[in-house]
């Protein structure tokens, strides 16, 4: 696979999570909520969907996310996809009919860091439940008046990375990007490392 398609991987599972994962579960349900999952990232409530890996699981059936649609993909499964409507304003802007083309080895390091982040996450603040919101596509909790979690990467970063994110901004060494502070994944060695960034910016912000 080139390295284009790679590249293109996080916002085509971005698309499928707010698409064919949010939406119907919003419309059923009554929520947005997502979770990470063994292999990546799942709903909450009916209907149940995950996303392992290259492949789209619910309904008794598996179906492949390379080379696709969100529309292929809903009809595969007899959902009705698209985004949550007024429920927020950003999103990946992917429309659902557009082709979207999901990379194996690029989905399973994004499953990775879901997991990295949600071991991270529930290992510092244990009272707080770790969610994927879809219109960022992150996994992250708000304890006190702080953003806590792991982004698969945007037009921030393009590439999986923690980040600390204070309501009251703070001035400092430490916060080096526009919403407080970000590392790259890659550059942290694991939970332990990421737990470790993510406790620094709570003492920093005075919520430890």
């Amino acid at each position: 696979m080139d390295g284009e398609t790679v590249a293109r991987t996080p916002r085509s599972l971005h698309a499928v999570a707010e698409l064919v994962l949010a939406g119907p579960q919003y419309r059923a349900s009554g929520t947005i909520r997502l979770r990470a999952c063994p292999g990546g990232f799942g709903t909450v409530a009916e209907p149940w969907l995950r996303v392992v890996g290259a492949e789209l699981v619910g309904r008794g059936r598996a179906v492949s996310l390379e080379r696709t649609s969100c529309v292929a993909l809903g009809a595969a499964l007899g959902l009705g996809v698209g985004a949550p409507e007024g429920v927020y304003r950003d999103g990946p802007g992917v429309a659902a009919d557009r082709p979207i083309e999901v990379d194996p080895a690029a989905a399973r390091w994004l499953a990775h860091c879901f997991a990295l982040g949600e071991a991270a996450l529930r290992g510092l603040f244990p009272e707080a439940e770790p969610v994927i919101r879809p219109e960022h596509f992150d996994i992250g909790v708000t304890v006190g008046a702080v953003n806590y979690g792991l982004s698969p990467g945007d037009a921030f970063l393009a590439e999986p990375y923690a980040y600390v994110g204070p309501h009251e901004l703070r001035q400092g060494e430490f916060w080096n990007a526009p919403f407080g502070a970000a590392r790259p994944v890659r550059e942290l060695g694991g939970a332990g490392g990421l737990m470790a960034f993510l406790e620094q910016g709570r003492r920093l912000t005075g919520d430890a």
